[in-house]
């Protein structure tokens, strides 16, 4: 029997349609780190002297720099970064430097712990800051990318967005996770996990685990467990915006609301039908999981319009 995780799955294997013309130039950057080199694309608003930009981090998984990968692919990041462009933001959006991981690249993949995502996108906030070509730099990340983020931002950026971010710690969400798919294998779960926080590698689990706690998976969880969302959002001493889709069926509008409740100065929006990818989902699950392979569907003008709203503030 194969057990599915939605976030975990993701982690390791795992439009705005526009009738007028782009307002933006499009260029590809490569930005060197102490680890890999970042991939991403930049967009530049046209006749715009020193704009905002926001640098978007992507979600959990093997996750480029559209929101997609090998799995599915619907386009919700590139969409975003377009629609913010052409209300005058920059933006660089990023592919995760495990996409570039093969199976020759053992050594790579032991030594990757969630700090590395962290010290990547400490790497891009850097590089964008020391060209002083923007008026403000604005860190924004998607999913797993939120907690990258907010760890990220701190003391390094203007201003922070967390887009579907969880609010509490991983451990916390796969025992949840598991119990609604498997109840059966909740305690096993919950004991792995008090293990691996304490820093100790688990052989002694049931085979029907295995996708979640394979030798390779155990110390990337060991080192995201260290970091609790609420813990690490209380440091950021700049403004913040929450934004929470009311159809996301990985991160619970609870999670967005504890976020906020650590950091009360930050500013909490829920878009009424929007889903963990930022399409409208007017149906059920059915609906929400088909978006997830269709990259043909606008994201939602509610989530520009927020952002850019947001970002007027900053100035």
């Amino acid at each position: 029997m194969k057990i599915k995780f939605l976030i975990i799955l993701a982690f390791f294997i795992s439009q705005i349609s526009f009738s007028q013309k782009a307002t933006y130039q499009k260029s590809e950057l490569d930005i060197p780190t102490k680890t890999e080199t970042i991939f991403g694309t930049l967009l530049t608003p046209n006749s715009i002297n020193k704009p905002p930009l926001v640098i978007i981090i992507p979600g959990s998984g093997p996750t480029d720099r559209n929101g997609n990968n090998a799995m599915m692919k619907n386009n919700g990041v590139k969409y975003l970064a377009e629609a913010l462009s052409n209300q005058k933001i920059a933006t660089y959006r990023y592919d995760k430097s495990v996409l570039k991981f093969t199976k020759k690249d053992s050594l790579k993949i032991k030594a990757l712990t969630f700090k590395t995502f962290i010290n990547e996108a400490k790497s891009v906030i850097e590089y964008f800051k020391n060209t002083k070509k923007y008026s403000k730099i604005i860190v924004a990340g998607h999913s797993q990318g939120s907690l990258v983020g907010m760890v990220a931002a701190q003391n390094n950026a203007d201003a922070f967005i967390s887009l579907e971010g969880a609010g509490r710690p991983i451990d916390e969400i796969l025992v949840e996770q598991i119990e609604k798919q498997a109840p059966f294998l909740k305690d096993e779960t919950a004991r792995v996990l008090t293990e691996l926080k304490k820093g100790k590698l688990v052989t002694d689990y049931n085979p029907m685990l295995a996708s979640l706690f394979n030798k390779t998976v155990q110390p990337f969880l060991i080192s995201w467990m260290k970091y609790n969302p609420q813990n690490e959002i209380k440091k950021l001493k700049i403004p913040i915006l929450i934004i929470q889709g009311t159809k996301d069926i990985q991160v619970k509008i609870e999670d967005a609301e504890l976020l906020h409740k650590a950091n009360p100065k930050s500013k909490l929006e829920l878009i009424e039908n929007m889903n963990h990818i930022f399409k409208e989902i007017n149906g059920g699950d059915n609906e929400n999981m088909q978006s997830y392979s269709n990259p043909n569907l606008p994201v939602m003008p509610e989530l520009t319009t927020s952002i850019v709203n947001f970002i007027k503030t900053l100035n």
